[in-house]
């Protein structure tokens, strides 16, 4: 997580982020979800609050004045998707896939470090056997597609 925080911090010319979530917020946003956040997407969160960075956008967990106390991001996104789509109660939503599908934690294949791997989950299909594996957790997942993404980004840019 370290390593995406510094990819972030330095390319503040092609990201996006906010101030981060104190304890409070993400005690909230856990209870709203009924889901504890697995380490490393939890660090993100502290870190950022949201984040998009060359294009590639985290939803994370944040507020705004015109919405008060409500808890946007993830917790919003899940919720709706959870009422809408019959997504699975275990699974948290990241971010879009730009396809209509969504980028998923499923907090049912907990590892050892308390990680959650990610998915990608089709509103168009019901339950947890119908995720389609994109990484072991947050962490590994989104630090190489960021990598990616700054570098297409810096590649077009010259």
């Amino acid at each position: 997580m370290e390593q995406l925080i510094e990819l972030v911090r330095s390319n503040d010319d092609i990201a996006h982020f906010a101030d981060g979530c104190d304890a409070a917020m993400l005690a909230a946003a856990e209870e709203e979800l009924g889901l504890a956040f697995p380490p490393s997407y939890r660090r993100f969160v502290e870190e950022f609050g949201t984040c998009d960075i060359a294009g590639e956008e985290f939803l994370g967990v944040y507020q705004t004045p015109a919405m008060g106390q409500r808890l946007l991001g993830s917790v919003t996104e899940t919720l709706d998707a959870r009422s809408q789509y019959n997504l699975p109660e275990n699974c948290i939503v990241l971010m879009f896939d730009g396809m209509g599908g969504l980028i998923v934690l499923d907090a049912s294949r907990k590892g050892d470090s308390g990680e959650y791997p990610v998915f990608a989950w089709d509103p168009g299909k019901i339950g947890s056997s119908d995720l389609e594996p994109l990484g072991d957790n947050f962490g590994i997942f989104a630090l190489d597609l960021c990598q990616k993404a700054v570098s297409r980004w810096r590649e077009s840019s010259n």
